[in-house]
């Protein structure tokens, strides 16, 4: 498995790996009784910043209403029924054990939200690796924790390996995801 420990090497992941080094941390959670600490995956949906990949799914105007990113955000994400939108990579490690996000997905017939983690063989080949779905509850909510299971791969702590999520619209409803976060279980 490919390791990032603070320079990129070789493969598609590793050489697009360039949230390797120090994590804003912050509890954008604790409203709600998580008072873990979180880092925001590189690229939010806001004007200027670096964009994710994107099918069928754009950034449109309108941020989940906590605005736990900041008070000036005004972005989310929308994914149209089969769309998938792919975050940008981030290196994660034995201290990144989950991801949560904000996602509002309309109440239709078998529409759930897929999220995938997205990582790397030694051999260069990219993997995708369910790690669970959300059920649309028609309003803006904190996702339950996806547990990262990527972040396993890396066999000591401190280091770390390049992963990306995907995020995909299943069945007939229209999602919105916005504020994306892994934990790296650190104290600030």
């Amino acid at each position: 498995m490919a390791v990032c420990t603070g320079q990129a090497s070789a493969g598609l992941l590793v050489t697009s790996a360039d949230n390797c080094g120090a994590q804003p941390l912050s509890h954008p959670f604790a409203p709600w009784g998580d008072n873990g600490n979180y880092t925001p995956l590189p690229g939010s949906f806001e004007p200027g910043e670096p964009g994710w990949t994107l099918d069928r799914a754009a950034v449109v105007a309108g941020n989940e209403p906590f605005r736990v990113h900041g008070a000036g955000d005004s972005r989310s994400l929308r994914l149209s029924p089969g769309g998938v939108a792919t975050s940008r990579t981030i290196c994660v490690g034995l201290e990144h054990p989950t991801l949560r996000f904000f996602a509002r997905g309309e109440r239709k017939l078998l529409s759930t939200l897929s999220v995938e983690v997205i990582t790397q063989t030694s051999l260069g080949l990219k993997l995708a690796v369910p790690l669970g779905v959300v059920l649309p509850s028609g309003e803006w909510r904190p996702s339950q924790r996806f547990l990262v299971v990527a972040n396993l791969l890396p066999l000591l702590p401190h280091n770390l390996t390049p992963v990306a999520f995907r995020f995909r619209a299943v069945g007939a409803g229209t999602w919105w995801i916005d504020d994306v976060y892994v934990d790296p279980m650190r104290r600030v």
